[in-house]
């Protein structure tokens, strides 16, 4: 099969799967960056270096992996992590040895005081003296960089039959505060001035969507990646999370889904209490990815005739598994999450440390 006939076979199960229909077969999506380094023996340094890197390793390891429908997405910066997390972050070959993982390096960078100066500044200029300021070094050029690369690492993937499912993402004023504060003094900042952070919330949220939605349209990518880890409901009471979080995130997903997208919620640690609220975000619309602290089984009975499914092989068990214990949860996942409305994907990002036999299904 051509490339362009295997492109759009891909894109069409994909399609279906994600509207709630039966397509073929059950798609596979691939979603790493670490792993890709170390199964083509790319020294991270290198990896991390240029973009340019990051997506040559990542094609060939989804080559080496093989069978898989689309990547999740192409190319890695692991400074566009500093821009969701409002924190600095290490990088192997400059703060690190040549081949350790990156790390995010949070301290208490942001201030009780700076939620006062997104009311008065707005969030724009708030967020890009933030980021000068107080990250600082040369990491609005390197991320610049890596956003201008991107017309070209669509390019390399889908002249290979390879659709890439996101571009960028987006997440909520939760996570960039959390990030900025620090988890311990943030959580008390919703205690103590729950007010003012509110505030600064509802200011910031609107700059938050439009560039991003704008980039995916206009390269015809069908997803915006939409994230969330520390605003998980097991990390806040009901009452917390009903105020500062879902709000927002549901505010996030039709912003997303209005613009003429899917949301790919990107869901990290556990979020089982809460599945019936999102059954207020668009049907068919959504794809719910879990990272297998979610319990998917549940998922799939509180939410299966409501938004796609996509998950959730352990990271656990690609690494330290065995090939037949990956391909018969596979299996499971399979029959009883799909056919409709699933698609397969490991939870989170394959880690580094995985057996390629292991992500290669079994």
């Amino acid at each position: 099969m051509d490339k362009a006939a295997l492109l759009k076979e891909r894109n069409e199960r994909i399609s279906k799967a994600i509207a709630l229909e039966k397509p073929d077969r059950t798609p596979v999506v691939l979603e790493y960056a670490a792993f890709a380094a170390r199964v083509t023996k790319m020294p991270m340094s290198v990896f991390l270096g240029d973009v340019n890197n990051s997506i040559k390793a990542m094609i060939q390891a989804f080559q080496m992996v093989g069978e898989a429908d689309a990547i999740n997405y192409g190319s890695f910066c692991a400074y566009e992590l500093a821009y969701l997390w409002m924190s600095k972050v290490k990088i192997p070959g400059i703060d690190l040895p040549e081949n350790d993982l990156w790390q995010m390096d949070e301290t208490e960078l942001m201030k009780p005081e700076d939620y006062e100066r997104i009311l008065i500044q707005g969030w724009p200029v708030f967020y890009e003296s933030y980021m000068q300021e107080r990250i600082g070094g040369d990491i609005s050029e390197k991320f610049n960089a890596a956003m201008q690369s991107i017309p070209q690492m669509l390019e390399m993937w889908t002249k290979k039959g390879i659709p890439v499912m996101s571009l960028s993402g987006v997440t909520t004023p939760f996570e960039l505060f959390c990030g900025g504060r620090s988890m311990v003094e943030f959580v008390r900042d919703l205690y103590k001035i729950p007010d003012k952070v509110q505030a600064a919330m509802d200011v910031a949220l609107p700059h938050f969507y439009s560039p991003v939605c704008e980039m995916t349209k206009q390269l015809g990518v069908p997803c915006v990646w939409v994230g969330g880890w520390r605003s998980a409901s097991s990390m806040l009471s009901p009452k917390l999370w009903d105020r500062f979080v879902f709000p927002y995130f549901e505010r996030l997903v039709h912003e997303v889904v209005d613009a003429g997208l899917i949301a790919l919620l990107h869901l990290d640690s556990d979020w089982t209490r809460d599945l019936g609220r999102f059954k207020l975000l668009p049907r068919g619309k959504c794809i719910l990815a879990l990272d297998g602290s979610t319990n998917i089984f549940k998922a799939k009975e509180v939410l299966g005739d409501h938004m796609c499914i996509m998950g959730d092989v352990p990271p656990a068990m690609l690494t330290l598994g065995m090939p037949d214990e990956v391909y018969n949860y596979c299996l499971k996942l399979i029959r009883e999450i799909g056919p409709e409305g699933f698609i397969l994907q490991s939870g989170c990002d394959i880690p580094a440390d995985a057996k390629l036999e292991n992500a290669c299904g079994g």
